[in-house]
């Protein structure tokens, strides 16, 4: 690029989780088919679900929506959908596809699209988070806003599930809330829009942000030094029991493992209640075999006529049925107020 070159937002990322789909619908139709920009898409589906959105979104809209391949190139007016199971990255004029650690529980993760984007075309990003649950996305729009881009949310309580726009705007210095129905106006404007250059990063955090990318598109991280780019804690990873670290970002605070694996705090109370749930069931069927064990050696003895030892396994039963049926209580109250 040229000293005198003028710079413009040319890449859009977008993110969205419950009710994306009719969002990102009304979003598509908005734009025009000479849209001077890509769109990259983060939508939360089931990982072993068939995907139908990229052809649901060519139809609502004027612009071609497809699955793209691994180092598949960027194109303007074109829309890329991160494949079920699958991260979506960017790198310079290129797409990615990896299937690298899950992220706030998610693959494909919205911070790791919005990171890689961030890292690679700076200012050009415009960041875009939709409805949905939790927040995933806000780590990816603060790594947005700080290397230059700009941070759209729509506006929370227009949103059907308003926790991650709500997320967002708590720990990003947003730019723009807006309802739905005028983001596609918004994101024309903005991409006509002159820019400024990239500001200074130091070192340290540059290779941070590398790093966590190369992590997503399936490097092995702990050999790239991730922990030592964080502060060690004394949380382990609910989905490989590793070490968690604490990264901060602005006012977020955030988790990742040397494995790979990462998390906000809400994600990771969202993961570590379900394991102990899982758990408090594991116990429950223990005790449930064991009464079952019991109220056999029960009958033996009553058939044997050796009543008082019948009497002893009889309470033994009910002393480990009363068991069960507290931690099956407990787990039924579990986070309840």
């Amino acid at each position: 690029m040229s000293e005198h070159e003028t710079i413009k937002r040319t890449i859009i990322v977008v993110g969205t989780s419950a009710g994306g789909v009719s969002a990102l619908q009304e979003l598509v139709a908005g734009f025009p088919a000479d849209l001077g920009a890509s769109i990259f898409v983060v939508q939360h589906v089931s990982a072993d679900a068939p995907s139908f959105l990229p052809a649901i979104l060519s139809r609502a809209g004027k612009l071609p929506a497809s699955h793209p391949q691994d180092g598949d190139p960027i194109q303007p007016g074109h829309i890329y959908i991160a494949p079920p199971d699958f991260h979506l990255l960017i790198e310079q004029g290129r797409v990615l596809v990896r299937k690298g650690p899950k992220e706030n529980r998610f693959r494909p993760s919205i911070d790791a699209l919005f990171r890689s984007a961030a890292y690679t075309y700076g200012p050009r990003v415009i960041g875009v988070v939709l409805t949905g649950l939790l927040n995933d996305g806000t780590s990816g729009m603060w790594s947005v806003k700080r290397m230059g881009g700009v941070c759209v949310i729509q506006e929370p309580d227009d949103a059907l599930y308003p926790s991650m726009p709500a997320s967002v705007l708590e720990y990003v210095d947003v730019d723009y809330t807006v309802p739905l129905a005028e983001i596609a106006s918004t994101l024309c404007r903005l991409i006509a829009e002159p820019v400024n250059g990239p500001p200074e990063l130091v070192q340290a955090e540059k290779i941070r942000l590398q790093t966590e990318i190369e992590i997503a598109a399936q490097a092995n991280g702990f050999e790239l030094g991730i922990v030592g780019m964080g502060k060690p804690t004394t949380l382990t990873c609910p989905e490989c029991n590793g070490v968690l670290m604490s990264i901060e970002e602005g006012k977020l605070t955030r988790y990742r493992c040397h494995t790979g694996h990462a998390f906000t705090p809400d994600s990771l109370l969202a993961e570590l209640s379900k394991t102990v749930e899982e758990t408090h069931w594991q116990v429950v069927r223990g005790l449930e075999e064991a009464v079952m064990l019991l109220e056999q050696m029960t009958q033996n003895y009553t058939d044997l006529g050796r009543y008082d030892e019948a009497e002893r396994f009889r309470q033994k039963t009910e002393e480990t049925r009363a068991r069960a049926r507290q931690v099956r209580k407990q787990i039924f109250g579990y986070g309840m107020t």
